[in-house]
């Protein structure tokens, strides 16, 4: 666990009013942060496993006076509990820390200058298309299966071609 020696990152935590049960379960829960948009992070609890994309919220990340603060959250204990902040709030200043709320922040300025890649850049699923306009598809029937050439698991006939 890091350690927050930063007078910056001490003010983050006080600007969030939060208790002892959530600072454990944040301590505890495994978290994945993503920047979706200019000053929004998305939050997600990874503890969840497959069914982590359920528990996964938008935070806004706000300027107050120089630092960077959690502002909001769309999730449930957020919305309809103004006197404490979520874990989501939380995590994203704790676990990650000013490093995430600086890449939310400069999002919007590298926004400006993002740089539309060209089609021929663009790696997609048509690329795997055959001239015939099918698919590639095994030589054996099964649909299952990609064929030899194909980027899944062989069916065991395109396999023993392979060897």
């Amino acid at each position: 666990m890091q350690s927050t020696d930063s007078s910056s990152e001490k003010r983050v935590v006080e600007e969030l009013n939060f208790g002892a049960k959530t600072a454990k379960r944040v301590s505890w829960e495994a978290w994945e942060f993503a920047i979706e948009g200019p000053h929004l992070v998305r939050v997600t609890n990874a503890s969840y496993g497959f069914q982590k994309d359920d528990h996964s919220y938008l935070v806004g990340v706000e300027d107050r006076e120089g630092v960077l603060i959690p502002a909001e959250c769309e999730c449930k204990a957020d919305r309809y509990n103004e006197d404490y902040g979520c874990k989501h709030k939380v995590a994203l200043a704790t676990v990650g820390g000013p490093m995430i709320l600086q890449a939310a922040v400069d999002f919007e300025k590298a926004a400006a200058g993002f740089q539309v890649s060209t089609p021929e850049s663009i790696t997609t699923g048509a690329d795997k298309l055959e001239t015939d306009g099918g698919t590639a598809s095994c030589e054996n029937g099964d649909k299952r299966c990609n064929g030899s050439d194909g980027t899944g698991l062989p069916c065991f006939d395109c396999f023993e071609v392979d060897q």
